[in-house]
């Protein structure tokens, strides 16, 4: 366990924190409880951490450590993956784990009278040893932060009063174990035949970081005096936190606390934003060519192809007709989230602009991207003038902006803007790191390596050729067999004999894309698709550019790879079949995609997934999923039972838009357990909605400012 979070804070915490700035360090901001969430000493609060805000923390109160790492992945939504170890030493190793995954849910933000109320769920799937749930109300006075709540399981166990929601029926009611060796889940939550207050504040004093807490919590360790002689302390505790300067742009918070009148809770955490990533998106040189000042006589379709060429800008003939130049733009490729739409728009506008004589009076450009097409985007050239010379705004482009629907594909091959090297195009080097801090016999499961790759060069102009190579760098899942029943056909239970390999063939494909609309898509890709499988497959996507939802589906024929081979190049001859259904919509509340798919996955179970993404203008991402299906794997935290739930969170860091650094280097990182069967499908690797993103009206009205850079 411990070389397990040494390696995750050596990779984590470095890689993310290294160069994040903190998550904003005020006076009066928050901070963790000993489990991790939000609050006091032992007791949550109602608040939430910015959107985007990553912590990572241990903590100790006899007789346990525990260690977690918690997300904000939306603004009323944090998720917390949380290792609980008991001890008898705190230098020793645990003598048992607990894991557990913690959920967070604002149901009210503090207004004038209103306070902030939230509810949560601790080892909302876990071992039920640190299960309990909680209602919690906090509310501001000055320097004071009130708060006060009810708690159930372990955040009730002092049986303060009845269940109060044994008016809603006897399943509320029921008798409720709180050191079952089987999983908790969901129809445990809030049930019990007692609850219990908590209660508490925090001041913050004068001193820049530093507050101090009291609280009186409901936990009377009813488990652990059951099962072994403990000595259970006063449920009040005393304390403080202080949240040091940001030292090289990681947020601290250092807490003490007097539990009782014996035993002492010490906590650290560090935290990071991956909204303010400060590689953000990139902007394009224009001072060797800017606006021009005055307008020629003739317009030049030639001049205008050819400019745009030199400044690498991928573009289709431009048709002038009726006061109106009209061409096609291919966007970067893989890469292109470092440019945005508007802003290669506001690019090949200039030049058309600067060639466009004296009679054209709007320009019209439909964005590419590997045969997919998008809206026509239609700007009046006057009011990109005027901006270019600082006497206008990209507001005013935005008014008279038309985005139309067209089902007019180019007319011709566009040469792609991205550069290339020997004829490979969107090279990329992706650090990618997989971390299950939630196994109850070992710790933890991480594995981290790099997956270099590229375009490779066409031989036909229809088809798209990839490839990506797999360095495996470190990994400890050499324990996976400990904690694993072998499967007599693996889906992703022989993962630690992919990664025996160093190198390894990660993807080698083919694919066909292409719109029947600018709001219908299509695509076919067969080849090596990802790490463990080859096959071939296709997806269909109907995303309206003005909409915030779309559908679509997809199917694959996955042919299972062997990792005894070479490169791991070779297959087995096990065949599996997925397909399944999809649906997008953005949530404007929380500037967040809510995602879901319902269908076959590779262990010929059925069920659905839901996600929530959210997406940070400095291309960083926040994912957080969750998969219920109609089999039964090993149990998700290892207590020897089954399971029909995965789960898992990852984020994503561009690197390229940090100077010097090139584009397409990228970081990675995913915590969700390794090694499951269930609820896994082949890891699609042209998905069209992430393709068509530059294509929607979200994206443009987000960068929109972009275009006058």
């Amino acid at each position: 366990m411990q070389n397990t979070y040494a390696h995750l804070f050596t990779c984590v915490v470095y890689g993310l924190c290294l160069s994040v700035p903190a998550a904003t360090t005020e006076a009066r901001e928050s901070s963790s409880t000993l489990y991790g969430p939000l609050g006091l000493n032992v007791v949550p609060n109602a608040r939430m951490d910015d959107v985007g805000t990553i912590r990572l923390g241990v903590s100790h109160l006899d007789p346990y450590t525990h260690g977690w790492a918690s997300f904000q992945i939306a603004k009323p939504l944090s998720i917390i993956f949380r290792q609980t170890g008991e001890v008898s030493r705190i230098n020793e190793d645990p003598v048992r784990l607990y894991p557990g995954l913690d959920l967070k849910l604002r149901l009210a933000e503090e207004q004038k009278v209103m306070p902030d109320i939230s509810i949560g769920v601790q080892s909302a799937v876990g071992h039920k040893r640190m299960a309990g749930e909680y209602l919690a109300l906090t509310k501001r006075y000055h320097d004071f932060d009130f708060t006060g709540g009810i708690g159930w399981g372990r955040y009730g166990s002092a049986a303060h009063i009845k269940n109060p929601l044994r008016i809603f029926g006897n399943h509320f009611d029921g008798a409720r174990r709180l050191n079952d060796e089987e999983s908790n889940e969901p129809e445990n939550w809030f049930t019990g035949e007692d609850a219990g207050f908590f209660a508490g504040l925090e001041y913050f004093t004068p001193i820049t970081g530093l507050s101090l807490k009291a609280d009186y919590g409901a936990d009377h360790f009813v488990s652990e005096q059951a099962t072994f002689d403990y000595d259970r302390p006063a449920p009040w505790s005393v304390g403080f936190n202080y949240a040091p300067p940001v030292l090289s742009g990681i947020g601290a918070n250092v807490g003490v606390a007097l539990q009782g009148n014996d035993k002492v809770m010490a906590r650290l955490s560090i935290d990071g934003n991956v909204k303010n990533w400060p590689g953000t998106h990139k902007t394009i040189e224009r001072i060797q060519s800017p606006f021009r000042a005055y307008r020629t006589d003739k317009a030049s379709p030639t001049d205008m192809r050819l400019q745009a060429g030199q400044a690498n800008v991928g573009i289709s003939t431009v048709e002038i007709d009726d006061h109106e130049a009209t061409t096609f733009l291919a966007l970067k490729g893989m890469n292109s989230d470092l440019y945005s739409a508007p802003l290669q728009i506001g690019h090949l506008a200039k030049h058309i602009s600067n060639h466009g004589g004296s009679d054209v009076e709007r320009i019209s450009i439909t964005p590419v991207r590997y045969g997919l097409h998008g809206p026509k985007i239609s700007v009046l050239r006057s009011d990109l003038e005027n901006a270019a010379h600082h006497n206008g705004s990209a507001e005013e482009i935005w008014h008279t902006a038309e985005i139309t629907r067209t089902a007019v594909s180019p007319p011709e091959r566009i040469p792609q803007s991205s550069a290339s090297f020997l004829g490979f195009r969107d090279i990329s080097i992706k650090w990618d790191s997989e971390f299950s801090i939630a196994e109850q016999d070992i710790g933890g499961l991480y594995r981290t390596g790099f997956v270099i790759g590229a375009q490779a060069p066409k031989f036909v102009s229809a088809l798209n050729n990839f490839f990506s190579f797999r360095v495996n760098v470190a990994d400890n899942l050499d324990e996976l067999d400990k904690i694993r029943f072998p499967a007599i056909l693996p889906v992703r239970s022989d993962i630690d004999e992919f990664t025996e390999r160093t190198i390894g063939l990660d993807t080698a494909f083919t694919s066909f894309t292409h719109s029947l609309r600018s709001d219908l898509h299509m695509s076919i890709v067969g080849g090596y698709l990802e790490e463990q499988y080859a096959g071939g497959g296709g997806e269909v996507l109907f995303r309206p550019h003005n909409a915030r939802w779309a559908i679509g589906g997809e199917g694959f024929l996955a042919l299972k790879r062997d990792p005894d081979s070479a490169l791991n190049y070779k297959l087995t001859g096990d065949r599996l079949l997925s397909g399944h259904v999809k649906a997008w919509y953005d949530i404007p509340s929380w500037d967040a995609t809510l995602k879901g798919k319902f269908g076959r996955y590779l262990a010929e179970d059925i069920g659905g997934t839901l996600g929530l993404e959210k997406k940070f203008r400095s291309g960083a991402s926040l994912e957080a999923y969750a998969t219920i299906t109609d089999k039964s794997d090993f149990d998700l935290f290892g207590l020897g039972g089954t399971t029909s739930a995965d789960h898992g969170i990852r984020f994503s860091l561009p690197l390229g838009g940090l100077k010097p650094l090139p584009d397409g280097l990228s970081a990675d990182v995913t915590f969700s357990p390794l090694g499951r069967e269930i609820g896994q499908s082949v890891k699609n690797p042209l998905p069209l909605y992430e393709l068509t993103d530059p294509f929607s009206t979200r994206h443009m009205a987000e960068y929109w400012s972009d275009i006058k850079n």
